[in-house]
C-alpha cells in the first residue's frame, strides 16, 4: 500500500506546487474568459467579455485583442473603470462578434517597468446567431 501512496503523493505535491507559481511583480497572467449572456450573441451586436487574471500587483492592462478563429487582432481599449484587481481579478471589455460558430481567443498588452508587455492568450468557444435565427 505505501508504495502506491508514495508516488501519488508525490505528484499531487509537484502538481501544487507548479500550479501556485508567484508572479512576478506587475506580471500579468491571464486565466479565462467569460460570456456575459451567451445565448443572445447576435451579428453586429455587441456583447460584454470579462476576462479573468491574476497579477503580481496592478499593472495597467492597456487593450485586450481578440482573434476570431485566426482572423484578428480585434484590440480594444480597456477602460481602468472596468478593472477590478484583487483575489478574483477581471476586466469587462464590450466586443461586436462575427456570425457563426468560432473559437474567440483574448490576449492583453499591459505595462510593466515602463514597457508594455503581452499576456498569454485564452480562448473560449462561440456560437454566434444571424438576428432572424433566434
Amino acid at each position: 500500500m505505501k508504495r502506491i501512496l508514495a508516488p501519488i503523493l508525490m505528484s499531487v505535491a509537484i502538481l501544487l506546487a507548479s500550479s501556485s507559481c508567484t508572479l512576478k511583480k506587475g506580471e500579468l497572467r491571464l486565466l479565462d474568459m467569460e460570456i456575459h449572456q451567451p445565448e443572445r450573441l447576435l451579428t453586429n451586436a455587441q456583447f460584454w467579455i470579462r476576462v479573468n487574471f491574476e497579477a503580481g500587483g496592478n499593472p495597467e492592462i492597456r487593450r485586450a485583442c481578440f482573434f476570431w478563429y485566426g482572423d484578428g487582432p480585434y484590440c480594444v481599449n480597456v477602460d481602468v473603470k472596468n478593472v477590478e484587481y484583487g483575489s478574483f481579478a477581471y476586466f469587462d471589455v464590450p466586443l461586436v462578434p462575427r456570425y457563426g460558430r468560432s473559437v474567440l481567443q483574448c490576449y492583453v498588452e499591459y505595462l510593466r517597468d515602463e514597457r508594455i508587455e503581452r499576456s498569454n492568450a485564452v480562448t473560449h468557444s462561440v456560437n454566434v446567431h444571424a438576428p432572424f435565427e433566434r
